[in-house]
């Protein structure tokens, strides 16, 4: 009655453990990206990754950083030169790591203009590849108008702030810039046989460069790169008078052919599944990462009036770790299905099958004890724990029953089969679950 007692509050307190899909690391290093204004130069980037760099550096705990700021075009993660990764060793000898954080981040707050995200290299990573962002929850917010995404993402931003355990909040960087604008004239183009099509690949011919071949130079291949002049692209007005071929003959200018005028536009469109998006990010410090989120849910759907059409989703390790947690639990139940039916198959006892699995129940008790005891945030690395102690849990006890049933073949009564049988597995199970 005990054991079953024991048992069904281990079940119970399950839901209220924390929740996040990987142990904290403890790297001893950390990468700090760093974001300003779009169209921020490259000289007043620079000047603000060196203030953060000697903001790093001016706390004993780091011993040294590197800096890239921006990422050429056809980097795989592509940046402009508004945005800067710095990389910190820290030496954390006398100084614990969670206070250490919290120091650099009050300090670099001090740094004007810029949105400061601090991580570490694999964490970083795993967190750009969960969300496509560099923390570990990514609240994503889909609708048709960017201008009224943006103004609810800074309503998610303010309601993400006021929950505990959150830091490094932010909303992704989207912003309105100069930009020259090419309205196709269809009437004037139609005199001319110029297709919307045609005309499109004319302009990103001349203006963004098309490879047409290969030049060998020392023995590296250079793409050969055809566009036009610096003097035909330079300005507004060269932009108008650029000629563009036509499909009947002459040339005609671009002006000719579309409106060509400066205007204002966004940096940058952000979609998924052909959404429009917009992402607020946040790191989590002092709490796990599935409580924060219930919190930041209920926050937002008390505090934000979503226009029809307008939904949220919620990315990052919180979405990952749901996921592994159904994927390791499914196969989990099929993985006892097919122990039950081979233990089933060897003892031919359904008594016998029930006494070993029984193991399972009271094996959660030191399982959740321990979880409890450790911090009391289940991950993958603690569902892959408790998959290992119910292995050997079922292991102990088909060495247990297997020895009963020999003892008891050999005419050994009942009782004194399981006593005799527990003693002499006892010290060969305790030696290898203690090796």
């Amino acid at each position: 009655a005990g054991a079953a007692v024991l048992s069904i509050a281990s079940l119970a307190v399950l839901p209220f453990l924390g929740r996040s899909f990987l142990p904290e690391f403890q790297e001893g290093s950390l990468v700090i990206s760093a974001l300003t204004v779009p169209g921020t130069s490259l000289d007043e980037s620079d000047a603000l990754g060196r203030r953060i760099e000697q903001t790093l550096l001016a706390h004993p705990a780091v011993v040294e950083t590197a800096r890239r700021t921006g990422r050429a075009e056809l980097d795989e993660h592509a940046q402009g030169v508004n945005a800067a990764e710095i990389d910190a060793r820290l030496e954390l000898a006398g100084y614990d790591y969670d206070a250490v954080l919290e120091e650099l981040r009050a300090n670099l707050a001090a740094v004007p203009g810029t949105e400061i995200t601090i991580g570490q290299p694999i964490g970083h990573r795993i967190d750009h590849m969960l969300s496509g962002t560099r923390a570990s929850i990514a609240v994503k917010l889909f609708g048709p108008d960017l201008y009224e995404l943006r103004a609810l993402a800074r309503e998610i931003e303010g309601v993400i702030q006021t929950v505990e355990g959150t830091v490094d909040v932010a909303v992704e960087q989207q912003a309105d810039v100069p930009q020259v604008r090419v309205n196709m004239a269809r009437p004037a183009m139609a005199r001319y046989g110029v297709t919307p099509k045609f005309l499109a690949d004319a302009i990103d011919v001349a203006f963004a460069g098309e490879a047409v071949s290969q030049v060998l130079e020392d023995e590296r291949a250079f793409d050969l790169v055809v566009r036009f002049a610096p003097e035909y692209r330079g300005s507004l007005e060269a932009v108008r008078r650029a000629r563009i071929d036509t499909p009947v003959g002459p040339q005609v200018t671009l002006g000719s052919l579309a409106d060509v005028r400066f205007d204002m536009g966004p940096n940058a469109i952000s979609r998924e599944n052909v959404q429009r998006m917009i992402v607020v990010q946040s790191n989590v410090a002092g709490r796990d990462v599935g409580s924060v989120v219930e919190d930041i849910g209920s926050g937002v759907r008390a505090a934000v009036d979503l226009p029809p059409g307008y939904y949220i989703e919620y990315g990052g390790q919180f979405e990952s770790a749901g996921a592994a947690t159904r994927t390791i639990g499914l196969m989990s139940l099929l993985s006892l299905a097919a122990i039950f039916l081979l233990l089933f198959i060897e003892f031919g006892s359904l008594r016998q099958v029930l006494l070993v699995m029984v193991n399972l129940p009271l094996a959660l008790v030191g399982g959740v004890v321990a979880v409890w005891i450790t911090g009391g945030v289940l991950n993958v690395a603690t569902l892959v724990g408790f998959i290992t102690l119910f292995g050997i849990a079922v292991r102990n006890g088909i060495l247990m029953v297997s020895h009963y049933n020999h003892l008891l073949h050999e005419g050994t009564p009942l009782r004194r089969a399981v006593i005799q049988g527990s003693l002499e597995r006892l010290n060969p199970i305790m030696m290898t679950a203690l090796t």
